[in-house]
Formats: structure tokens, C-alpha cells, sequence
């Protein structure tokens, strides 16, 4: 470990020349980089909880609806990585400004929308903002922040990111029923305005080398892309096309011959494809990334124990994110403590309890079987559990990703990773979903909810092992 921190530390030197190296960070420019990430960790993902609010008053069929609510964290993992590396070169702030003004135009189509065409391609926008915006972000932290000022920027990143994420279905929830759904993404806006007005003035940042000019593998980006929207269609719309239909058949063909041509692609072009493989040489940051992706494919517990409680204990939507109202006070008290257990013990030890922790919580709101009274306290205790296990891991984990990729592609790291977070949930929605969808269809509606909702226990678990075996001891210590 000595020697890859040593080359670590020799290749952020390095990025400080390109950046300028005499700008002082300030809680300005820090408050405007979290603006930028709740404009969709909180304002995007709030749909999870108003669906009937839009389907009432869009006319926009169900099943395009529960479509559109995995189509901005797919396109914000399809394309992140991209983003990532194209900040690197072009330059990390202007992709930040890129990435809210696509949140504006997003948002401005979801409220315009009276068609699912308009609708989904403002998701899709959402999604490229977020694609733009998470990448460039966490570079610049890299770039302007040091030891335990770093740690503390990303805690307050974190806070943007986990806790507008246990707040979205709170705050969709509330603002559709007392002010109207299109207010969530008035607000996105007013964010995006404010966020962009905070960084101005902030230096640009790019990486070493930046000017070079490089091929960039479309080919890879499409296969990527092909493979999974195909995978996603088949998930959450193979029930209505019928598994064994030609349709799906076809989609499963396609995803198929895309993820083959995909992986012959990015091993004959290696460090110039478009994801490169080599990061995943360095074993703390493929823990942090496939941990990362796991654990935010626990996401799916918000729709499956939203669906539940509204359909099976006739709650409202309001009375529902009430619910979760213990998660969000519980991740963001606990990110700093996650910070501040990192210093102490290490990236390993807080990562591990945060997952098995979340996996406890999610397992209480699974005793679907209990009276309803008390079933409603497992859910709200469980929710807590959520936030306490997020808030341990989230710092450590994004901390050991970044740390241990070279600064000169911290860019395309960060995108790695945050395509795990993005990618993660849209799967674990989606699979959620589908597996509570399919099972309520038999009629026991208590029974779907359980075993979907066990199914994010068992991404609980594949974090825990993937932290166990890749993540060393002494990850995150002494630096």
C-alpha cells in the first residue's frame, strides 16, 4: 500500500499545476456543488412517490410511468463516464455549469410535459445533467481540497447525494400534495439558478495532458448504451410483452450480442476505451465501486415499501414519505460521524457495519406478516436503520474510490463510480419491481412485498462480501 499511495500522492501533484493551484475552497463554492447534486438525488428521484399525482393529471399511461422513473439513473450511468473523462480534458467547471443548465431544460420538459414522449425525453435530460454534473463535482473536491478538508467537502457531497435521496420521497410527497407535483421541478430550477450563481468565479480545472487529443470509442459507448436500455426494457416491461414473446426474446438477444461486442471492443482498445478496465486493477477501489453498486441497488426497498404501504395500508403519498422521515435525520447526523470514524479506524470498518446495518434495516421493513400497528414502527424504525448503515459507509467508501485512482483520471474514476451509484439504483428499482409487481399479480399482495423487499437484503449481502474480500484493513488510514 505504501507504494500506490506514494503514486497517488505524485499524480495529484501533478494535477495541481494544471488546476489553479492558489484558489481557496471556500463553503461558497462547496454549498453551490451540493445545490448542483440534490438537483437530482432529491428533485429527479422525488417521482418515486407521486405516480398517481402524474398520472392523473398527465394522462400518461402506468406502465410508461414506472419506465420513466429508471430511464434518468440509466442515462445518467450509461453516460457518466463519459462525462467524466471529457471534464478531465475540457474542463471540470465548465462541465459543472453544463450540467445544471441540462437540469433546467430537464425540468422545464417534466413540467410541460402532457405526453409521455415530452415526459421521457425530460428524465432522459435529467439524467445527462447528473451524468455531468457527479463526476465533475467530485474531481474538483479532489482538485481543491486536501486531508481532512477533503474528507469534510465529501461528507457535505455525500449529504446532497444520500441525503437528498432519503428526503425525495418526503418532499415529492408533500410538495405534490399541498403545492402541486410541477412545484418539485420549479424548485429544481431555483436550485440549478442559485447553484450556478455560488461557483462562479471558481478557476477552471482540467487534467494533465488535457489538450492531447484522443479517439474517443463511440462504438463502446453504444454497445454500452444498447445492452443496457435492452436489459432495463426486459426487466421492467417483460411481463407485459410476455417472457417467452419474441419481443423479449429479442431484447435478451440484443443484450447479449451487445455485452460480447462490448468486452472485445474494450480489451482490444484498453486505456482508451471507453471504460477502462486497468482502474479495476487497484482492489480498493473495485471494492468501493462494486459495493457502491450493490448497496444503491438497495434503492428498490423505496418502491417496493411505497407501493406497499399506499396499496395494501391505504396510506397517502404524504403519509407514506412520512415514514421515511427517520432516514433522513438519522444519514445526515451520521455522514459526519462517518467522516470522522474514517480518520480514526479507517475506510473498511465503517463500510462494512454501514451495509450490514442497512441490510438489518431493510429486513425489519420485510415482516410484512406483522400487525399492521407494528408493522408501520418496524417501517419507520427501519427506515432509521437505512439512514444510521448509508450514513456509516457513504464518506469511507467515496473517499477509498477517489483516493486510490490517479489523479490525472480522477475524472473518469469518479465516473466509475458514480455510474455504480446511478446504475445500482436503476437496477434495483427495476428488479424490485418487477419481482413485487409479478408476485401481487397472484393476489398476495403482502407476500410480493416481503420477498421483494428480501431481494434488497441479498444486494446487502453481496456489498458486505465485496467489502470483506477487496477492501484491505488499512484502507483510508494516514493519509
Amino acid at each position: 500500500m505504501a507504494k500506490q499511495d506514494k503514486s497517488v500522492l505524485t499524480a495529484d501533484n501533478a494535477s495541481q499545476l494544471v488546476g489553479a493551484s492558489t484558489f481557496k475552497a471556500n463553503d461558497k463554492f462547496l454549498f453551490g456543488i451540493v445545490l448542483g447534486v440534490i438537483t437530482f438525488w432529491l428533485f429527479a428521484q422525488s417521482v418515486v412517490n407521486i405516480v398517481p399525482d402524474l398520472q392523473r393529471t398527465t394522462n400518461i399511461p402506468l406502465e410508461s410511468l414506472n419506465l420513466a422513473i429508471s430511464l434518468t439513473a440509466l442515462f445518467s450511468g450509461c453516460f457518466i463516464v463519459v462525462a467524466g473523462g471529457l471534464a478531465d480534458r475540457v474542463g471540470r467547471v465548465k462541465f459543472t455549469y453544463l450540467g445544471f443548465i441540462l437540469s433546467i431544460i430537464g425540468s422545464l420538459c417534466l413540467i410541460l410535459a402532457k405526453d409521455e414522449y415530452l415526459f421521457a425525453l425530460g428524465r432522459i435530460i435529467q439524467g445527462l445533467s447528473a451524468a455531468f454534473i457527479m463526476p465533475a463535482t467530485l474531481a474538483l473536491i479532489k482538485t481543491y481540497y486536501e486531508g481532512a478538508d477533503r474528507q469534510r467537502a465529501l461528507s457535505f457531497w455525500s449529504i446532497g447525494s444520500w441525503g437528498g435521496s432519503g428526503v425525495c420521497s418526503l418532499a415529492g410527497g408533500a410538495i405534490a400534495t399541498y403545492m402541486g407535483w410541477q412545484w418539485i421541478f420549479i424548485l429544481s430550477i431555483v436550485c440549478a439558478v442559485v447553484g450556478m450563481l455560488l461557483i462562479y468565479g471558481v478557476p477552471e480545472s482540467k487534467a494533465e495532458g488535457s489538450k492531447e487529443t484522443q479517439k474517443f470509442d463511440y462504438s463502446g459507448l453504444v454497445c454500452f448504451v444498447v445492452a443496457l436500455v435492452s436489459l432495463n426494457l426486459v426487466i421492467t416491461k417483460g411481463g407485459s410483452f410476455g417472457w417467452t414473446s419474441s419481443t423479449t426474446l429479442g431484447l435478451i438477444g440484443l443484450f447479449a450480442a451487445a455485452v460480447v461486442i462490448f468486452f472485445i471492443v474494450e480489451f482490444r482498445l484498453k486505456t482508451k476505451a471507453f471504460i477502462d478496465f486497468s482502474l479495476f486493477k487497484n482492489m480498493p477501489y473495485s471494492g468501493a465501486s462494486f459495493s457502491n453498486f450493490m448497496l444503491n441497488a438497495v434503492a428498490g426497498t423505496l418502491i417496493v415499501a411505497n407501493s406497499y404501504v399506499q396499496q395494501g395500508l391505504n396510506f397517502t403519498p404524504f403519509q407514506t414519505g412520512m415514514l421515511s422521515i427517520g432516514y433522513l435525520i438519522v444519514i445526515l447526523c451520521m455522514i459526519r460521524v462517518g467522516e470522522k470514524i474514517l480518520q480514526k479506524v479507517g475506510a473498511r470498518k465503517p463500510m462494512l457495519w454501514g451495509t450490514i446495518v442497512t441490510g438489518t434495516g431493510v429486513a425489519l421493513m420485510a415482516l410484512t406478516f406483522l400487525p399492521q400497528t407494528i408493522y408501520v414502527v418496524a417501517v419507520f424504525v427501519g427506515y432509521m436503520m437505512f439512514g444510521l448503515g448509508l450514513g456509516l459507509y457513504a464518506t469511507p467508501s467515496t473517499d477509498t474510490a477517489i483516493s486510490n485512482a490517479p489523479a490525472d483520471r480522477v475524472g473518469v474514476a469518479s465516473g466509475i463510480y458514480k455510474m455504480a451509484s446511478s446504475l445500482g439504483g436503476a437496477f434495483g428499482v427495476a428488479i424490485s419491481a418487477a419481482v413485487y409487481t409479478a408476485l401481487k399479480a397472484t393476489g398476495d399482495i403482502q407476500f410480493a412485498a416481503a420477498i421483494g423487499l428480501w431481494v434488497n437484503v441479498g444486494f446487502c449481502v453481496l456489498s458486505v462480501l465485496s467489502i470483506f474480500f477487496m477492501v484491505p484493513k488499512n484502507a483510508g488510514m494516514n493519509r
